[in-house]
Order: C-alpha cells, then structure tokens, then sequence
C-alpha cells in the first residue's frame, strides 16, 4: 500500500535536508543505498493489518506521527550519572549511543587483544566504504518498510569484528538510550557484528528510554558468524512505555557456525521484533530464545524466520510470554526446511502465560518443508496458572499473591537461565521480579 501523500511528504522533506547537508558524501555508494530505501519506503509506506505479516499489529500511531530523524549527535548534558539507571553489564567493553550515536565520553573501551575491533559504524564505513556491502538487509529493503527506512538514514550504530580464531572473553555491551523532551523522536541505530571463522563473541544489546517524550526506535542489527564461529547475542528492551520499538535482528551463520539469541522485552507501547537467521554452511546450529512480559495497554509482536537453506543443520527455539492487564501479545515463527536441505532437525514451542482476562495472545508457529529427510516438530500452548499448583503452595504457607508470584517467576526464568553472561542474568532476575510486581499492582489498582 502507498504511503499517504503527508506522511510521504513528510519523510521526504527529512530525507532531502538530509542529503543537503552531505556535501560530496551525497554521491557515495553508500547514499547510493539510502536513496534506493528511501525509494522503496516511500512507495510502499508503513505496512496495514491488511497485508499478513502484520495482520495483529496495527502500527497507525507510528503513521500517524511525525517524527524526526535524528541525523546528527547533538552536544546534550549526559554524563556517565545519567548512565545509573542502566547499569552496564559486565566489566568488559561498553558502546553507549544516544539517539542512535555514538558517545565516545560515555563508552568504556579497554586494551583490546590483537584481532578486535569496536567502535562506531560511522567511523569504520569512513576508514572503509566497502563495509556497506556487509549489510543484507539493505538490498531487500523494499520488502520491509522499518528495514527500508532504517537504511534510508543510515548514518551510526555499532561496529564489532572478531578476526578469525579470536575469543573474545568478556561480553561487548551496546546500550542504546533514546531521549526525547521534546518533538517525537526517530531514533534507527544500525550494528554491523562480524565473527571471523572459529572465532567465540558474545554481545548485549540494551535499549532504554529517558525524557518524557515520545520516541520510535527503529533499529536493526547484522550479525555474521563464520565457518565454525559460536556467537550468543543477547537483548534486553526496556524502553518508556509511551514510546515504540521496532528491532529487526538478521543473522547469517557459516557451516558448523553457533548462534544463540536471547531476546528479552520489557518496555515499550507497541512492539514488533524480528529475527531472521539463514544457514549458509553445514552442520550449524541456532538456538532463538525469547521472553516478553507485558501489563496494561503493551503490545508485543515477535516474528522469526529460520532459513534451513543448507544441510544437516539444527535449530531450537522457544519464546515464551506473560500477560497481563489488557496487554496483547503476537507470536509468529516461520521455519523454512529448503529442498536440499536435508537432515534438518528443527524444534519450534511457544508458550504464553495469561494472567488476567483483558490478556490475549495471537500464536502461529509454522513450518514449510521443502525436503523430505527431516526432523521438524512446532507448537504453541496458552493457559492461566495452574489452580492445584497454587493450592499446593498455599497448603504449605505460602500466601496466594506470593504463590501465583512464584509460579509466574518460575515459568518466565525458564528463559533467562539460558543467558550465558552472568551479570545479565543476575540483573534479569531483579529486573523481572519489579516488572511482574508493577504488573500485578497495575491490575489491582
């Protein structure tokens, strides 16, 4: 569907101040790019219920507004005080962006061994411009109107690479923070996070929010992992719930590559998360991992896509939810078995949790098998806690709040005990404790 005539207007007047202010920069491969997404954007717009990928997700406040993309760091007095409410995981290197740039004042960056690089996009696509074609999503933009606009301002985000054998020991920490006290904000980091072959990285991405304004968060992350390469990638969204969060994560993984994603969502008014990973090489293994826990009006979409374009490779994933209030939850997870790609071994579960009668959730696993020496199984399951359990606990002197407290808690660290990084872990569980109690004080009032 066409983008109507003053949204379009709208992103165009943004997008032409944009190139104005690139000088020679505007005849670059990659604007290059930018204009062929903003081109696809235009045209298409922000997707309807009507097309089926977003059939439960109506994003018209996100249409509706007129935000402005923040295409320039801006001097703002955010010291590493601010920085408090966040605490940055682990003791290893931090990459802090405010509105989707980079702040070299606030970032931790140590001695790095031989074979690491860090820092911002911005400066690595400088140093090197064929950098740009690492980026798989941008050519397919016009299938995705948030991937499309992303790459359309493409300007800052992360940049992380692992040469070939290297092990990385401490985690790399990327927090991105949108703040916005004023006008609507378009905040559209873009990391680049490449494991050379037989190399080991695990990284964290936050996402928070400060200021009372209104913010989209439009992010969108590329992760490559080589030939025998093991990466976990592990995120935590806990933006202001009067803002909206768009992540689009896309992972391709070389034969007997590892990939493990924990994704875990917090925050947020309306969210979609996408994760897409492609096997691109024999006996790989991918594990997508996921838990959103949301009260009063959230809506939380998760999308993922495993590609088995290649032999002999595992997937797992399972991605729970717990629901409260009025909250909405989507689950649709789509796994592609190519025709050549036999021996696939794929397991597919989602499960929600309803905590109140206002809850719903939209489920949808599928499975689209092209090959027929294979391992696939998929399924979804939806209830309330389990009455008798509750009984038992109360049986043995446990109040009822704090018994359905701890079966819910019971059933959402199922998730989080598959995070390797221990400072994460740790900080998950308290930060799950607070977010199940707000929710139970939000219905109860």
């Amino acid at each position: 569907m066409n983008a109507p005539a003053e949204i379009r207007d709208w992103y165009q007047g943004r997008f032409t101040r944009f190139e104005e202010g690139l000088n020679g920069a505007s005849h670059s491969p990659l604007h290059a790019l930018r204009r062929r997404n903003f081109a696809a954007f235009a045209s298409h717009g922000f997707p309807t219920t009507a097309e089926e990928e977003w059939r439960f997700t109506n994003v018209a406040p996100i249409a509706a507004t007129q935000f402005h993309p923040v295409l320039a760091h801006e001097v703002r007095q955010f010291t590493e005080q601010n920085l408090q409410p966040w605490p940055l995981i682990g003791s290893g290197i931090v990459l802090v962006f405010v509105d989707g740039h980079y702040s070299r004042a606030l970032s931790r960056i140590p001695a790095l061994q031989a074979g690491v690089t860090v820092g911002s996009l911005a400066e690595a696509l400088l140093k090197d411009p064929a950098l740009a074609g690492r980026f798989r999503a941008t050519e397919q933009g016009g299938a995705d109107a948030f991937t499309a606009l992303n790459a359309a301002f493409l300007v800052d985000g992360a940049f992380v690479q692992v040469d070939e054998r290297v092990i990385l020991d401490e985690p790399v920490h990327i927090l991105s923070l949108a703040v916005s006290n004023g006008a609507p904000l378009l905040v559209q980091p873009r990391h680049l996070i490449i494991a050379g072959d037989r190399a080991r990285l695990s990284v964290v991405e936050t996402y928070a929010g400060k200021g009372p304004g209104v913010c989209l968060t439009n992010a969108v992350t590329e992760i490559v992992v080589g030939e025998g390469a093991a990466v976990e990638h592990d995120k935590l969204q806990m933006e202001s719930l009067s803002s909206y969060h768009v992540g689009t994560t896309l992972i391709s993984i070389g034969g007997e590559g590892s990939f493990t994603s924990n994704a875990i969502n917090l925050g947020g008014a309306l969210v979609r998360n996408n994760v897409n990973a492609l096997f691109e090489g024999e006996h790989a293994e991918c594990t997508l991992n996921g838990l959103s826990v949301a009260t009063g009006t959230q809506h939380v979409d998760n999308h993922t896509v495993i590609d088995h374009a290649s032999p002999r490779c595992e997937s797992h994933e399972l991605y729970k939810s717990v629901l409260d209030g009025d909250s909405r939850g989507v689950f649709n997870g789509k796994i592609f078995v190519r025709q050549d790609a036999q021996k696939t071994d794929a397991k597919q579960t989602n499960k929600t949790l309803l905590l109140s009668d206002g809850a719903t959730i939209d489920t949808k696993p599928q499975l689209e098998i092209f090959a027929d020496d294979v391992k696939c199984t998929h399924g979804a399951t939806v209830g309330q806690l389990d009455e008798e359990q509750v009984f038992y606990l109360r049986a043995r002197g446990i109040g009822e709040t704090e018994a359905r407290d701890l079966l819910t808690f019971a059933f959402a660290t199922d998730v989080i005990n598959r995070v390797h990084v221990e400072a994460l872990r740790e900080k998950l569980d308290a930060l799950l404790h607070a977010r199940l109690r707000q929710g139970r004080v939000n219905v109860e009032s």
